[in-house]
């Protein structure tokens, strides 16, 4: 009978603010992808970081961005390649970790790839997985890509540069006879389906017509293709050989080490595509441009669930952004975002940048709070200058 008295105090176990804070306070997923020379892990990841929305993070994409943004290290990038030198692996180790601690990253994520370095003039391999490893924002996620030397070697071998744009292609792309190979095995297709329907031929007959003409075409314009030097076949025995040498041993026990829950280890003779599947990632942003049709539009746009629709945050029409530096701006409607089911409308540009960089410092509590502003005032060494500099150290403000 007591236990029937007592009556339990009716709570919701999905607290929405709970969950929000915990979201915001949470480490993003972040991956890292290894594999021999020449295995695709470049490419894996850059399709990696598009379809989770990562940002992807390797060495030759770090140069040139520091380079195009004109930063510190991208004009001394510059000065060296111009000076016919190479970048130093320090300078290298520098900029990914800079990039790995940008508020970006600190939001989104990140995909790495071509770290730990094969050159150990700066740091051994041993200790680069040290340090990744240490990092704030460490991996969670280890894919591993795996390829039989052999058939890397030939798809390395069999890779052609476009000399005007830089472009490269694989064998299947410019070899006739892989091509012909191809359109055979596909005629042979079309044969054994002759028992299907009249329109059904026709279209796969108007389908190998143009599958026809086009390697035509194509092969007309690979005749300019060449062969880099670190393509050539003995060239990439030797890449590979040096790194089975250097990095396979530390490599392989820091994998044998490491949660087999979070290690992907996947087949590098397919094409990457068809490596990883992944989804959509879930957070994604909306604009709207219009005042009066704003919070209407974005209440019925891209649905999370049925009857679940997006509604107003806390902080209403003002900026999150210029509130957290202490100022209370209203938000304009042509830089309106959603997050988290939320509509946040900003006030500039800039701070619509900021926000989609990282909107994690804005959201978190105590935010939304209204700036306290004081006002000190008394005549001349009354001790103004004292009082302002203790009360702006205790509160944390700005003089």
């Amino acid at each position: 009978m007591a236990l029937q008295d007592e009556k339990q105090p009716f709570t919701d176990i999905f607290d929405e603010d709970e969950a929000e804070r915990s979201l915001l306070l949470s480490k993003p997923t972040c991956l890292i992808v290894f594999g021999k020379p020449g295995s695709g892990k470049k490419t894996l990841a850059r399709k990696l970081a598009q379809r989770w929305n990562c940002v992807f993070i390797e060495a030759s994409e770090v140069i040139q961005t520091n380079i195009q943004q004109e930063t510190e290290y991208g004009l001394k990038c510059q000065e060296l390649l111009c000076q016919g030198q190479s970048v130093p692996e320090e300078l290298v180790t520098e900029m990914i970790l800079q990039k790995i601690e940008s508020p970006e990253v600190a939001h989104f994520g990140y995909v790495l790839t071509g770290f730990p370095s094969l050159s150990e003039e700066f740091m051994t391999v041993p200790q680069q997985i040290e340090k990744i490893m240490n990092l704030k924002l460490k991996p969670d996620v280890l894919i591993n890509i795996k390829c039989p030397d052999y058939g890397l070697c030939q798809r390395i071998s069999g890779l052609r540069q476009n000399p005007d744009s830089g472009e490269m292609y694989q064998r299947s792309q410019w070899d006739a006879k892989v091509t012909d190979k191809r359109k055979k095995e596909k005629d042979q297709d079309e044969e054994e389906g002759e028992e299907e329907d009249e329109e059904q031929e026709e279209e796969e007959e108007g389908e190998g017509g143009e599958t026809a003409e086009g390697p035509r075409k194509k092969l007309a314009s690979f005749h300019q293709l060449v062969q880099r030097p670190e393509d050539f076949l003995e060239n990439a025995e030797k890449r590979i050989g040096i790194y089975k040498d250097i990095m396979h041993q530390p490599l392989e026990e820091f994998l044998t080490d490491h949660d087999c829950r979070y290690l992907i280890e996947v087949d590098g003779s397919q094409q990457p595509d068809h490596v990883f599947e992944t989804k959509n990632c879930i957070c994604c942003y909306c604009y709207f441009n219009k005042q009066d049709e704003l919070f209407r539009a974005l209440s019925s746009y891209k649905l999370i669930a049925p009857r679940y629709r997006w509604r107003r945050s806390r902080w209403g029409q003002v900026c999150p952004v210029a509130l957290k530096e202490g100022d209370i701006v209203m938000g304009h409607p042509e830089f309106a975002v959603s997050f988290l089911g939320k509509m946040y409308v900003l006030s500039s540009q800039e701070a619509l940048k900021k926000f989609m960089l990282n909107p994690r410092p804005y959201l978190l509590p105590p935010m939304p709070v209204s700036p306290c502003k004081v006002f000190v005032f008394g005549p001349p060494f009354s001790g103004r200058t004292t009082i302002c500099n203790a009360i702006a150290h205790n509160y944390k403000g700005k003089v």
